[in-house]
């Protein structure tokens, strides 16, 4: 996969006009593509902090940096900017479909999908000047602005999906980070045998507003296969030796809905966004219609 099929030129022009938002504001420490919602003077000097790439070089003080022989950046009251946090699982059952699998498109493919999700909430954000965490296989990007629209592609494009998660543990991690809160969403399958809560916790602890893509393939959704069969754990490799017939294909329905539901209404006592995505699904439906009536892509 290239950078260029992460995010064709045809994507790319349908996520020009498009921002994200939080429900809840979150002052920004430089200025974003944004209108404050805060009175004051745009002119009102607050505070310096230390360029980074993708700032605005009209913001730089060159005074300071003449005389320090460091480069500082100029906040101004009025202005603010979101942080975005990206989480994107690459645990091996992300893999799934693999290359063969129940003659499987290549498109549906569960890592394959999220990361060009990914990759247009990123294109969002820094077409938007806001900045960016992205967080996947253990490893992170952060940037600001145009300029890392493609060294952001680059991050993603060869990632591949490998080892178990523990995603209590791993979000609990994220939350210990030192980043501004902001924005943050999950795309993952959540498959976690310790589960996701105690995470959540300490993200929402954090101030962090979260919303979560649950990414789950077709095959997954509705199992095409039948017969006896050995099942093997794409994480843990323990097999199960099933025979799936009408009866329990219907059961199998039924426990997939009832943990999605589950989900659900975590999520919903905790004030996080819930978005259960099919990999066969177009992800423009996703930004267009499920984040946007959320309120998180305008």
């Amino acid at each position: 996969m290239t950078t260029e099929t992460l995010l064709d030129e045809s994507i790319r022009r349908k996520l020009e006009p498009l921002s994200l938002a939080a429900q809840r504001i979150r002052a920004g420490a430089v200025k974003g593509d944004r209108r404050s919602v805060r009175r004051g003077s745009s002119t009102e000097f607050a505070d310096y902090r230390d360029y980074t790439p993708g700032d605005d070089l009209r913001r730089l003080d060159w005074n300071v940096y003449a005389r320090l022989d460091k480069p500082v950046v100029k906040q101004l009251e009025d202005e603010e900017d979101l942080t975005v946090h990206l989480w994107l699982d690459t645990s091996a059952s992300m893999g799934f479909p693999q290359a063969g699998d129940g003659g499987a498109a290549p498109d549906t493919h569960k890592l394959t999908f999220a990361k060009r999700l990914v990759a247009a909430l990123s294109y969002i954000a820094l077409a938007e000047n806001d900045r960016l965490f992205i967080t996947a296989g253990g490893t992170g990007f952060s940037g600001r602005g145009r300029a890392q629209i493609v060294p952001m592609l680059r991050f993603l494009q060869p990632m591949g999906a490998a080892g178990e998660t523990d995603l209590n543990r791993a979000l609990s991690d994220y939350a210990l980070r030192p980043s501004r809160p902001g924005l943050m969403l999950i795309v993952s399958d959540l498959f976690s045998p310790v589960g996701y809560a105690d995470g959540l916790n300490r993200l929402l602890g954090k101030g962090h507003e979260v919303v979560i893509i649950h990414t789950l393939s077709r095959e997954e959704v509705e199992p095409p296969m039948a017969g006896d069969l050995r099942l093997v754990d794409a994480e843990t490799g323990t097999p199960q030796e099933v025979s799936l017939d009408d009866g329990l294909r219907e059961l199998y329905a039924r426990r997939l809905a009832e943990w999605q539901d589950g989900i659900r209404a975590e999520c919903l006592r905790r004030g996080v966004g819930y978005i259960p995505v099919i990999t066969d699904s177009p992800y423009e439906r996703i930004l267009l219609g499920d984040l946007r009536r959320l309120g998180i892509v305008r």
